[in-house]
């Protein structure tokens, strides 16, 4: 019984951390598709590409930084537990955005390609599509009652949600360990025009793995998931 509630503190614990570490993410990207909704040319930057692409995107980074604020909170089990109506509430709005998420950046990919090129639209392209097929399949397996099979593609929807935050924080990790070894390692095999080695393992790094861990997780639990 103390085991149980010290790993519960620890999962909440572990859960604001979560939430506090991707608002940083969650305002940059708000604040920048906004700006570019508004007509503001500072949001554009390097990005290329005819204005319904671009407006595609903008609303793509608004909807986006919504998806990973929901995500951490749908995989809060002690959310779902006390206030299940929150869960479903919630549930429902991620599935939604998480679908627009997905089509505005395919829209995007789809007019204007990526900085990155063919790799990288290959890459942002599949999640992309992951993400509308979990958005689609998540909601519709609670509609048949199937909880079961809801759960476990609600899980890759999170992994999914949090995917943009990840990219990121690759990136963070990567500069802060080669900077902080030395100055002439800085940056190893990351280039301005997403052309390194590092940026084209990215491309799919930033999903790929974590999908496959957590098929292996639920793989080796027949049981019902709670989440």
């Amino acid at each position: 019984m103390q085991r149980s509630a010290t790993r519960a503190g620890w999962t909440i614990v572990g859960l604001v951390l979560l939430f506090v570490l991707i608002q940083g993410f969650v305002w940059h990207s708000a604040s920048r598709g906004t700006l570019g909704l508004t007509g503001d040319t500072s949001a554009i930057e390097r990005l290329t590409g005819p204005m319904p692409s671009l407006m595609a995107l903008f609303a793509h980074m608004i909807t986006g930084a919504l998806v990973t604020t929901l995500s951490v909170i749908q995989l809060a089990g002690p959310i779902r537990r006390r206030w299940p109506l929150i869960h479903r509430i919630s549930g429902r709005v991620l599935a939604v955005t998480a679908l627009l998420t997905g089509i505005g950046g395919l829209i995007y990919i789809v007019l204007s390609g990526t900085v990155g090129g063919t790799l990288m639209s290959a890459g942002f392209g599949l999640y992309g599509a992951l993400m509308i097929i979990a958005a689609i399949q998540t909601p519709r397996l609670a509609m048949q009652g199937d909880y079961d099979r809801h759960r476990r593609w609600g899980l890759r929807l999170i992994v999914l949600g949090l995917g943009s935050w990840l990219y990121r924080l690759h990136y963070g990790l990567w500069y802060g360990t080669t900077c902080t070894l030395s100055e002439a390692l800085c940056g190893l095999a990351a280039e301005p025009d997403f052309s390194g080695v590092f940026d084209q393992i990215q491309v799919f790094a930033f999903f790929l793995p974590y999908l496959l861990i957590l098929e292996w997780w639920m793989r080796r639990k027949p049981q019902p998931i709670k989440t």
